[in-house]
């Protein structure tokens, strides 16, 4: 195990399925939402973290982990996670569970950037190369359409990870206008950073709170429902629902390897000012160096 702080770039998978969730004649469309909370707690055992705060409305059902965040739609699930957690060890219990739901994978989607401490990272994240093998033995052989590639920025040491998996042909997702736009955040304002150690040996929702105004983090999407949660020591998760859109914020502010990420949803049919806007503000409230 290598000498480190600790990793806060995320690794994030995403599974969208389809199958007959009921439909306009007044029954559930619940899908995904009827997993019991002990299946998803049997989910990130495997995983190794927990469920520290949640939320729900009718779209979906939003939870802080003790490592990121977890989004629940009734055929999408997201789970974003960082440190040293397994995350895809996720795959075989959702896609078990899900297929007792009379649900079926439609594609899979795994993103994450470059480690800080990639020396410290357990397997299957020992290698984007062994990320991909493992992912490839835990979905169905049908998934045919995949490909794996490292896409290269303009600084060497953040390129991004991404692997895909889909059904051929690819079956038409309701979901098909909306993107999500990820920042990664790195050497952030230490003033700022300060700001997301605990006072007063105060941690969870309401020094969440704290954090959330104190920071101007609730003025990035003021129409929001935010749910947040402050760490001990330090550090801070909020996951932001406005309608059928989440956001979702992870901070780790120790100096040496400060780290925040943002992440929303936007559409196609959206302006596309909104978007550009809400970057900004989530840019501002960190102030990054890179």
């Amino acid at each position: 195990m290598a000498v480190s702080g600790f990793e806060g770039f995320e690794k994030r998978l995403e599974l969208h399925f389809f199958g007959d969730i009921d439909d306009d004649d007044g029954n559930n469309m619940l899908g995904l939402r009827l997993l019991d909370f002990e299946s998803l707690e049997q989910v990130l055992l495997a995983v190794q973290c927990t469920v520290v705060s949640a939320v729900g409305n009718p779209f979906f059902d939003a939870y802080v982990l003790s490592e990121s965040s977890l989004f629940v739609y009734p055929t999408k699930i997201i789970i974003k996670t960082c440190g040293t957690t397994q995350l895809l060890k996720s795959i075989p219990p959702l896609i078990n569970f899900a297929n007792n739901l009379g649900l079926t994978l439609q594609t899979c989607s795994y993103t994450r950037g470059n480690f800080i401490f990639p020396k410290s990272q357990p397997f299957p994240h020992t290698s984007f190369q062994e990320e991909v093998i493992y992912i490839e033995h835990n979905i169905p052989n049908n998934h045919c359409y995949r490909k794996a590639s490292v896409m290269p920025s303009k600084l060497p040491a953040h390129s991004w990870h991404v692997f895909t998996a889909t059904l051929l042909p690819p079956l038409k997702s309701p979901h098909h206008a909306t993107f999500t736009v990820e920042v990664c955040m790195t050497e952030l304002d230490r003033l700022i950073a300060r700001k997301f150690f605990s006072r007063d040996s105060k941690t969870g929702d309401l020094a969440g709170r704290d954090m959330t105004e104190l920071t101007g983090i609730d003025t990035i999407n003021a129409g929001a429902f935010i749910c947040d949660f402050a760490f001990d020591p330090c550090g801070y998760s909020m996951n932001g629902i406005d309608g059928d859109r989440y956001s979702t914020i992870h901070v780790t502010p120790e100096d040496g390897f400060s780290y925040a990420s943002f992440e929303c949803v936007g559409s196609v049919y959206d302006d596309p000012d909104d978007i550009v806007e809400t970057l900004k503000k989530a840019v501002r409230v960190f102030m990054p160096a890179t």
